[in-house]
Parts: C-alpha cells; sequence; structure tokens
C-alpha cells in the first residue's frame, strides 16, 4: 500500500504545483479566514470526563470500497455538528478515497467546526493548497515519511496557524513522533499490511505517552463501549467515520456513539 501511494501521490503533487503554483496558494490563504483550533477544541471537550469525537467525511476507503453513494458532505457535516461532533475530518485523496478538496470548502461553508483535511502527505505544497482550501489540520502519517519530510510538513502548518495531527501505528513510529512538535497524536489501530484492526494497539501504546499529549484513537471503532475501553487509557478523543457513514440515519448513529451506556442494537461495523 505505502508504495502505491508514494507512487501516485508524487505524480499528483507535481500536476498541483504546475496547476495551482505557490504564490497562488499563498495568496488564498492571505485573504482565508483564521484556522479554526482544531487541537483546542478536542481539548475543550474532552475535558473532565468527556469524550470528543473527530467525525470523518468520506465516499470510499480502500479496505471498505463505497461507503455512501449518497453523497452530500455539507450534510453529512451537518448532520454531526448537530449530534455533538467535536470537529470533522474530510478525505482529500481522490485516488483511494474519492476525496476531493472542495469537499473541504463545502463542509467549512456548511458548519463552524474545525476541519482536517485528510489526505496522504508528502510534500509541503499540498498543506499550502489544504489551508487555502479551509483546513484547520493536515495530517503526517509516519508510516509514509521519513523524519525530515514529516518536519517539514508539520513546519509549514505550524507556520500558517495549523494543527498537526501526527499519526502512529507501533512503538517505533510512536519514538519518532515524541521527536516532533506537536502534541496531537493519533493512535490508528489499523495494520496497514493486513488492513485488519485492532485496539490493543491503542492501549499498548497509549500507556508510554507523556502528559501533555492530545491523543486520537483511530479505526476499530463502533460503539460507545469501544469508546470507552480507549478512555481507560488515557485516550478520550476519536476518530470514527465507516461505521457512522454506512447508518441510514447518521444523526442517530452518531447520538447513540455519544451517549454512555451500551447500544443493544446493531452490529458495528469496524473500520
Amino acid at each position: 500500500m505505502i508504495e502505491r501511494v508514494h507512487a501516485y501521490k508524487h505524480e499528483e503533487i507535481a500536476e498541483l504545483q504546475r496547476r495551482e503554483p505557490e504564490s497562488a496558494l499563498r495568496a488564498a490563504i492571505d485573504s482565508a479566514d483564521a484556522p479554526r483550533g482544531f487541537r483546542a477544541r478536542l481539548e475543550h471537550d474532552s475535558h473532565g470526563s468527556g469524550l470528543a469525537l473527530v467525525a470523518e467525511i468520506k465516499k470510499s476507503s480502500p479496505s471498505a470500497g463505497r461507503i455512501r453513494d449518497v453523497f452530500d458532505p455539507a450534510q453529512i457535516a451537518r448532520d454531526f455538528r448537530a449530534r455533538g461532533a467535536s470537529c470533522l475530518s474530510v478525505l482529500t485523496d481522490r485516488r483511494s478515497f474519492e476525496g476531493d478538496i472542495d469537499h473541504v470548502r463545502a463542509v467549512r461553508r456548511a458548519v463552524d467546526l474545525p476541519v482536517l483535511a485528510k489526505d496522504f502527505y508528502l510534500d509541503e505544497h499540498q498543506v499550502l493548497r489544504a489551508r487555502a482550501g479551509g483546513a484547520d489540520c493536515v495530517i503526517v502519517i509516519l508510516a509514509l515519511v521519513d523524519d525530515e519530510t514529516a518536519h517539514r510538513i508539520e513546519r509549514t502548518a505550524l507556520g500558517l496557524g495549523m494543527d498537526v495531527l501526527v499519526e502512529v501505528h507501533d512503538a517505533a513510529e510512536l519514538a519518532r513522533a515524541l521527536r516532533m512538535r506537536s502534541r496531537l497524536l493519533g493512535i490508528n489501530n489499523r495494520n496497514l499490511t493486513t488492513l485488519r484492526t485492532s485496539l490493543r494497539t491503542a492501549e499498548e501504546l497509549a500507556t508510554g505517552i507523556p502528559a501533555g499529549y492530545t491523543l486520537l484513537g483511530e479505526s476499530g471503532l463502533a460503539r460507545r463501549a469501544d469508546l470507552d475501553r480507549l478512555a481507560e487509557v488515557g485516550v478520550r478523543s476519536f476518530l470514527v467515520g465507516e461505521s457512522l457513514l454506512r447508518s441510514t440515519d447518521i444523526r442517530l448513529a452518531t447520538e447513540r456513539l455519544l451517549t454512555p451506556g451500551p447500544v443493544t442494537s446493531g452490529d458495528p461495523v469496524h473500520e
């Protein structure tokens, strides 16, 4: 998967640089509204006994295929907002997720929540495009990039006033993440080789993270019990998408996820 992503993203970035030069992106950034605090919102909503939801908006994924045929990012954002989502994650990668930067623009116009433009970031130009499109946060997936690239992407985003979600999958990546400036740390429960998920990943890694970090659990989360399980090890923010998007009633599914107590009907759809 990693090799395939690198191959097509480098082609995509080269085309992006030709089509949308840095000068045009920086001009758009200069006239854009200030970033909304992504990490600050998670910290606020997860304070004390609270939990914070980053609700993800995506049409498809490599592991799940097409998730939602009727896909209206703005309406989905309004549904998530109405039932308590703290922030939103919007896929912008086209090849693997059928995403688009225009989905970020539509979501930002529709709701007042901070937005993560989720993509495979390999170059600073992608960060500029995300901010120009209205994103408040970007993601650095350490499985995809070396330390030099990770720090360049982070430095560019922080310089624009954005937050940076640093994503790890194992102990080696966690050690690298702890050397970065960002204190927003995502633990992805998905094995990138098998694409299977296990909450033990977050449970094991969270115990080795010092105080002062905002921890975000990713993948394999479908029920309130999953959230409560990770909250026991200090993970109090969660990124959930597929299990909510597959529901015929997104508002009800979101409300159930955020309501304490077991869900008694329906089987979970693990991401």
